[in-house]
């Protein structure tokens, strides 16, 4: 049985960072970074209080980075191969290490850690955390590992292009020649012989600028130049050291992992590694970073994830309706065509990834994104994610650095955010300096994830798509309107939505099937409660015989909780403030 939770991504690095300079490409020291110790009991509490069970955690482990750690005996990287001052959280350097940027004080960085994810956990909330199996690197050492553990690649034989064996690919007899600056702030250029393969799997020693060129792909059995030929047996040596590293983790209380590009690993892999991890750790999860559809099923099933990232179904379809792109009825197209696993679907808009709603290279305005929002919530009980900020339309504006004005928060750099400064209100946590429109907009996100959790209708009930029926309907327009019922026990919710940059009145027919198949009685009156605004709204025969009226706003939508008897509602209404 799945259970509807709530994830909230965060960078530690610039969730905490107060300072304001914000100078492109500015070192730690002028654009400062924020720790473990600045997700306070407030923050997390403020967290919660939005709706929130999950807190992702991104860019925990060590990674390759252009400050220099090498007093505390981290070993330095070439600036050649490192995106950004601060680096990619997506290029670890030591999976069995924290990132140093991100302690106070740095010989104590793992201890600040396990206290973040016992804060987490104080708080009432679950810590999940990246797990990168693709690719590490390209300077890779472990300094962190435990006694007794093998260092990636060394007992590599490095003469052959591929040993099932080895844990990284080469390309024997060959420098690597990448096609940019390969001296960047150094004395000398980087040096790599003989060259590897590059994390998206280049098998070229000259990777250009656009390729994953700072990382180098892990072996996990598969030679990939022979036909994608598999050797699983016996066991390479790849899946017992990354199998190590995720106990490592689980052992340090964290209670899920995002896995990185789970797609670019064989699946195989997978089915034999998870369920080693949840035989001693039964209740941690794992997320997977998987886009190509016809592979869903496989990592479900034999891969043993708990859920997938929705990114190339139900994103692309709400970003392309926000955007005005494409009808809102496709919104029926894309659950659909994973109704067999739609409760494991993960939902969202915003990732690091991914542009911001308020970006104008998306939306430009965080409002017109609303009913997408009600959509990914309400829709099944699959989970939801929000990226931080995205309750306050923050619009990572400007050129953070490395990779420019495109839209998307930094992921390589140490920048401040300014929506997270004014809810930060220096340690405060509590929202004192947003402007009214944000607060708005943060309201409303907390209602929304509020209700989602506990209303039974959307955390455990069945959904009924009304899309069909009303089509060719004159007074409601499927280019721009979407409605469904959701429905548990005797809780019915019927959820409609605008993405109309203009107000409606709709009038939504509601076929017999719909009768028959959620159990209801056909042409009862019964009592209107909207939920998000909390009042009460004209009561309404339910009926295959006369359609259903609701009052629309421009991009806005409507939860609406229908009953048969009016005089229960005061016993069933239910008081949504959570504090900020």
């Amino acid at each position: 049985m799945f259970q509807k939770f709530t994830i909230y991504q965060l960078l530690p690095r610039l969730f905490g960072n107060r300072c304001t300079k914000n100078i492109p490409s500015g070192t730690i020291e002028e654009n400062g970074c924020g720790k473990f110790n600045d997700i306070t009991d407030k923050a997390l509490k403020s967290i919660k209080g939005l709706g929130i069970t999950h807190v992702w955690y991104t860019g925990i482990i060590a990674h390759a980075t252009q400050t220099d750690y090498s007093k505390f005996g981290i070993a330095g990287d070439h600036s050649a191969i490192v995106k950004g001052k601060a680096g990619s959280p997506y290029a670890i350097k030591d999976y069995y290490d924290v990132d140093p940027d991100l302690a106070e004080d740095v010989p104590a960085r793992m201890q600040e850690f396990e206290a973040l994810i016992t804060r987490t956990h104080n708080a009432g909330l679950k810590a999940l955390i990246d797990f990168i199996p693709n690719h590490v690197a390209r300077q890779y050492h472990s300094a962190a590992k435990p006694c007794g553990i093998k260092d990636l690649g060394e007992d590599d034989n490095s003469n052959v292009s591929f040993s099932p064996h080895n844990n990284f690919y080469y390309l024997p007899n060959q420098l690597f020649a990448g096609q940019f600056n390969l001296l960047q702030n150094e004395s000398v250029p980087y040096h790599e012989y003989p060259a590897k393969a590059s994390g998206n799997d280049v098998f070229s020693a000259f990777p250009t600028i656009n390729d994953w060129y700072e990382t180098v792909k892990l072996n996990y059995g598969i030679d990939y130049q022979a036909g994608r030929t598999c050797h699983f047996n016996p066991t390479p040596d790849t899946w017992f050291k990354m199998r190590d590293i995720l106990f490592f983790w689980a052992e340090k209380g964290v209670d899920g992992f995002r896995c990185d590009m789970a797609e670019m690993v064989p699946v195989e892999f997978w089915g034999w590694a998870i369920p080693q991890i949840k035989q001693r750790f039964a209740d941690v999860i794992f997320i997977a970073e998987v886009y190509t559809p016809s592979l869903y099923r496989s990592y479900i099933d034999f891969g043993k994830f708990d859920y997938l990232y929705d990114k190339v179904g139900m994103y692309d379809t709400l970003r392309s309706i926000i955007c005005g792109e494409a009808p809102a009825r496709n919104i029926s197209v894309a659950w659909q065509k994973v109704n067999d696993i739609l409760p494991r679907m993960l939902f969202f808009l915003e990732n690091h990834d991914e542009q911001r709603i308020a970006s104008p290279f998306f939306a430009g305005d965080p409002q017109l994104a609303l009913p997408a929002m009600i959509v990914a919530c309400t829709l099944s009980i699959a989970p939801t994610m929000i990226y931080f900020g995205q309750e306050l339309g923050e619009a990572a504006s400007g050129a953070e650095g490395f990779s420019g004005n495109d839209g998307r928060t930094t992921i390589f750099d140490y920048w401040g955010i300014p929506s997270i400064n004014q809810w930060n209100n220096n340690g405060k946590w509590d929202a004192g300096l947003l402007f009214p429109q944000q607060q708005k907009l943060r309201s409303f996100y907390r209602r929304l994830l509020t209700i989602s959790l506990h209303e039974k209708a959307i955390c455990q009930g069945d959904m009924f798509d009304l899309m069909y029926v009303n089509y060719n309907n004159p007074c409601f327009n499927p280019e721009k309107q979407f409605a469904c019922f959701r429905k548990q026990d005797n809780d019915l919710l019927l959820i409609c939505v605008n993405f109309d940059t203009a107000p409606c009145d709709v009038e939504i027919r509601i076929p017999d099937h719909a009768f028959d198949y959620l159990q209801l009685k056909n042409g009862k009156t019964v009592a209107v409660f909207e939920l998000l605004e909390q009042r009460p709204e004209t009561p309404q025969p339910l009926s295959s015989a006369y359609p259903f009226h609701v009052r629309l706003e421009a991009s806005s939508g409507k939860i609406l909780k229908l009953d048969k008897n009016d005089e229960r509602w005061n016993d069933k209404k239910q008081d949504w403030h959570v504090e900020v």
